[in-house]
């Protein structure tokens, strides 16, 4: 597969590796839960919630019916929750305070369609209870005249339209008795046709008395039936349950918010925590693994497996005679410890030197007192036989043209997460351009859920079964010693130092297996 298509092959957003690093950075996103917990507890203790007096209100509809939705409760909250119901309110408070600000004071729930629950905050218990009973006897108030105008509003048409049926009545009235006058000369059908419209105002005019009467008997059950059923009373507060609610708020809050922020960042940052993704761009197999060390408990466990690790670098660089270099990235004290392991290793089966060329640490002091030599780059010519171990780092301002030095061929020691993809692939890079193969990549702290696989399988110039399977070229003197120094070594392409595919072979048919 070429990069292009692997490159198409890719998902814009690999979930595995954003769930891995999200996981990987649980100290951000646990920090700011728990910084979002003690503010959430610092608002309960030192901004209490103001004392809160609640009131429930029965309103009584001139139009209710059982089939209403709750239309009319909604109108009656949103009236309630108008600059005109605050104004009365203030005005019997003899409060100066805006009508607008006052408005965010309080509220009210429709509990039924006839139940009205008011909820007014206050200063101090006092001022909250008064407010409650304020605004609950301005809202009836302006309840009950809004309903009596419009009650009257209502007489007044239906008398309008009785009046006015009476004045047409009365000429209808004239109008038969000028006909009945005429005697014999009478129409009769005149008269039938003025009978009959008699008939049709005084049926009406019925109707509007009647009407009338009803709009005026409709506004006293309202007036009545409308007041407070439940007295304005102050909401007992629990400081303890308020204490645990603005906690688990703010925790919650802070949660998300750290989870966000770690989402952004791993895909921003561009950071491999996968072995898959190490190993594709450095161009290397992992070979081995090592977890974060601990600060306190199960250090001979540690100790231990990083033990193991060295033995199976050494058997991975397992040639009589030569040099190869342990280079950090981002774990330099487990690059060190592990250099050491490898040339006690080494040295029970003859001679084993170390070349300290990896900052702020102090290899003398972690190989102590014993056979193997501590040496600086460049200090003494390899000796025939001899298994020297280079020591340096690969971070950000290394020396690229000292790597040559430490060894012919290099083992990287990688943390996960530490390098973004431009720099892993600029190392690989300068390695390659120097001809200094990876045998393999060591990958510490790596995700304990991680199971991808870390081999590249076209690489069997450096893969350990390649390895295994043909002796590596031993390293060229390219350049003649000066002054009993050793210069750098370069390998010679033709003796196989270039990439050698992985010889592919075709599918076995069905008649083919048949056959054998």
């Amino acid at each position: 597969m070429t990069s292009a298509e692997k490159a198409k092959s890719e998902p814009l957003i690999d979930l595995q590796r954003l769930v891995v690093s999200v996981r990987r950075r649980r100290r951000l996103w646990m920090s700011m839960a728990l910084l979002g917990l003690i503010l959430g507890g610092l608002v309960a203790v030192f901004l209490p919630s103001p004392p809160t007096a609640v009131a429930q209100i029965l309103v009584v509809h001139p139009d209710d019916s059982p089939t209403d939705s709750g239309t009319l409760m909604r109108t009656d909250v949103a009236v309630l929750q108008t600059t005109k119901t605050a104004t009365e309110a203030l005005k019997k408070l003899n409060s100066t305070q805006a009508p607008e600000e006052f408005l965010k004071d309080y509220e009210g729930l429709g509990l039924t369609n006839n139940v009205l629950q008011l909820t007014v905050k206050g200063k101090t218990d006092e001022e909250a209870v008064a407010r409650a009973q304020a605004i609950s006897d301005s809202f009836i108030t302006e309840y009950i005249s809004r309903n009596q105008a419009a009650a009257a509003a209502e007489q007044k048409a239906l008398l309008d339209q009785r009046n006015q049926a009476q004045n047409e009545l009365g000429s209808i009235e004239s109008a038969i008795v000028a006909e009945e006058a005429k005697n014999r000369n009478a129409n009769p059908a005149q008269l039938e046709r003025l009978y009959s419209r008699r008939a049709e105002l005084t049926s009406k005019i019925s109707d509007y008395d009647g009407r009338a009467q009803e709009a005026g008997i409709g506004t006293p059950k309202v007036a009545a039936g409308t007041q407070i059923v439940d007295a304005p009373r102050i909401l007992p507060q629990s400081f303890l349950k308020t204490l645990a609610t603005d906690a688990g708020i703010g925790f919650a809050l802070g949660l998300l918010a750290g989870l966000g922020l770690a989402a952004v960042t791993s895909v921003v940052k561009d950071r491999p925590v996968l072995r898959r993704e190490i190993s594709q761009h450095l161009g290397a197999s992992v070979i081995a693994q090592l977890p974060k060390p601990p600060r306190f408990l199960r250090r001979s466990r540690a100790v231990t497996r990083r033990q193991r690790v060295a033995a199976t670098l050494v058997r991975a660089a397992g040639q009589e005679g030569g040099s190869v270099s342990l280079l950090d990235l981002g774990a330099r004290q487990i690059t060190a410890a592990l250099a050491v392991d490898m040339a006690r290793e080494l040295a029970e089966k003859g001679t084993a030197s170390l070349v300290d060329d990896l900052p702020k640490t102090n290899l003398r002091e972690l190989a102590g007192q014993g056979p193997i030599q501590v040496l600086d780059r460049g200090d003494t010519p390899l000796a025939a036989g001899e298994r020297r171990i280079g020591v340096g780092s690969v971070e950000p301002g290394t020396s690229w043209t000292d790597l040559e030095v430490l060894g012919d061929e290099t083992i990287l020691v990688v943390r996960t997460g530490h390098a973004n993809t431009e720099w892993l692939h600029t190392v690989a890079r300068q390695l390659a351009d120097r001809h200094i193969p990876i045998i393999g990549v060591v990958v510490v702290d790596p995700d304990p859920r991680d199971h991808t696989d870390g081999t590249l399988w076209d690489g069997l110039h450096t893969a350990l079964r390649g390895r295994a399977a043909r002796p590596m070229p031993k390293p060229v003197e390219m350049f003649p010693k000066k002054n009993g120094y050793p210069t750098p070594y370069k390998r010679a392409k033709e003796l196989g130092n270039a990439d050698q595919p992985t010889k592919r072979f075709a599918p076995v048919s069905s008649d083919n297996a048949e056959a054998l």
